[in-house]
């Protein structure tokens, strides 16, 4: 993946540097203020300092990843994302003697957020869809790597569990069943470029924040109950919509080979959002009960951001425009 187009001063000043061999530099000045999650320049700026800990990007040297001066600049973006986060999700309060399986299935119902997928499944049109797989390539050829940074900070049961969950995600060790390579799939049964990274300049800031959010929780160990409760509530709110997304492909002419990764997704969630609530959260609490309200944190944060994302796509489509951002913009981004 090459560096993308800048989007701002605080990109263009961070891809400058990453451009040079490794150095000390004064982090670029975070503005204060306006809102974070649909902040393109500050969200890009946060998404590719993590893309070091992933992949990296073609022509920027490795030693970037670990330099002091780019990890103070991180700091400095992610206290800006934590900030908005706490502004957007309101921190739920775990009610004493409630399991953590239940009190995440009270969460995930009390959620009102637009019903993309049954908008896609009925209404939808190849375009359109074409443009949602977009947006989801930015996670979807990752998936599952942000939260396997939990397992070695894990033991017991919620270990037990959220390997078990990985396992699946990775294909249980064999390539062609690797989540990700079932989406490269759909990505190429619409004709969409599958090349990891492939799209990074056509998304907005609101998916962007969407993977900045778990490479937050999965990077950093004091948020390892958020990650879990992240994960958790993807499993458990996973099953229905795919069901739904396959619907809608199967309708618009898409093959079995491409809608496998959503039939795959209604079969394996359905099982890992048991193993999720009840084994790696409910493990987790049982180990740490102080940390309760974290894990319901973190899946909160998962249906906020599922929220605003679907809102975004829905208003644009509504108005009869692009969710995705204007091609004018990424001239000179290849």
């Amino acid at each position: 993946m090459l560096l993308p187009a800048p989007r701002g001063p605080l990109t263009a000043a961070l891809f400058e540097r990453l451009g040079r061999p490794p150095h000390a530099f004064d982090p670029p000045p975070v503005p204060a203020g306006g809102s974070v999650l649909d902040d393109e320049d500050l969200q890009l700026a946060l998404f590719a300092c993590y893309e070091l800990h992933y992949r990296g990007f073609e022509g920027v040297n490795e030693d970037w990843e670990w330099e002091l001066s780019l990890l103070a600049a991180r700091k400095a973006l992610e206290r800006r994302f934590e900030d908005g986060l706490a502004r957007a999700v309101p921190r739920p309060s775990p009610a004493p003697g409630v399991p953590m399986r239940r009190a995440l299935a009270e969460l995930i119902a009390a959620d009102e957020g637009p019903r993309l997928s049954a908008f896609l499944a009925r209404r939808a049109d190849l375009e359109q869809f074409r443009e949602f797989v977009t947006h989801r390539s930015i996670y979807h050829l990752k998936e599952a790597d942000p939260h396997t940074w939990g397992i070695p900070r894990l033991s017991g049961v919620p270990k037990a569990a959220l390997v078990e969950i990985q396992a699946d995600e990775y294909g249980g060790g064999r390539v062609e069943r690797m989540h990700s390579e079932l989406f490269r799939a759909t990505l190429r049964g619409l004709e969409l470029d599958d090349s990891y990274g492939a799209h990074l300049d056509r998304v907005p800031a609101v998916t962007l924040a969407i993977s900045n959010a778990m490479s937050l929780f999965g990077l950093h160990r004091r948020h390892l109950g958020a990650l879990l409760g992240h994960l958790a509530a993807f499993e458990m709110t996973s099953s229905a919509p795919n069901h739904r997304y396959s619907l809608g492909l199967r309708r618009l002419g898409g093959d079995e080979t491409a809608r496998r990764f959503y039939d795959e997704h209604v079969q394996a969630d359905a099982v890992h959002e048991q193993i999720a609530a009840h084994d790696m959260c409910g493990g987790f609490v049982a180990q740490h009960p102080a940390r309760a309200g974290d894990v319901l944190y973190g899946a909160a944060c998962a249906l906020t951001l599922d929220r605003l994302f679907a809102e975004h796509v829905l208003d644009h489509w509504q108005r009869g425009a692009s969710s995705l951002r204007e091609t004018r913009l990424m001239a000179g981004s290849r």
